[in-house]
């Protein structure tokens, strides 16, 4: 057997923070801020959030996101598992709103002003999202 070099050798460094590197919770309360405040306005959206006030809604995927990224597990422990497809099966999430959700987040990504390589990391992943939610067809 040869030796390992050091292209091969498992890596001993520790693996990114990505909620560290986008900011931390700041960003995130930001982020999710900006995009209910497109929401409470929206049409298509609005509709879809029975509480007459968008803050709990805020809360909830504000701790999500702050989860998911690498931050406390408060979501988890609150709520337990995401299981986002039937945390939304009741609402019909068609093309119309996908695409009204996408673009309240992009202007929501935009208002953080991130590095390009982060906001394309953020970005992939709630466009992903967004698309991974829809279940309907209209």
């Amino acid at each position: 057997m040869g030796r390992v070099s050091e292209q091969t050798a498992p890596s001993t460094e520790t693996p990114p923070n990505y909620f560290e590197l986008l900011g931390g919770e700041d960003t995130f309360r930001l982020l999710v801020d900006e995009f209910y405040a497109g929401v409470a306005a929206d049409p298509v959206l609005r509709p879809m959030y029975p509480e007459e006030d968008l803050g709990p809604a805020n809360d909830r995927l504000r701790k999500f996101l702050v989860q998911y990224w690498g931050g406390p597990t408060t979501y988890q422990q609150e709520r337990g598992h995401p299981r986002l497809r039937m945390r939304h099966a009741p609402f019909v999430i068609g093309s119309v709103e996908r695409d009204a959700w996408l673009r309240h987040m992009r202007h929501a990504v935009d208002v953080l002003e991130l590095a390009p390589e982060l906001d394309q990391l953020l970005w992939d992943y709630l466009e992903r999202a967004a698309f991974f939610m829809v279940n309907a067809e209209h």
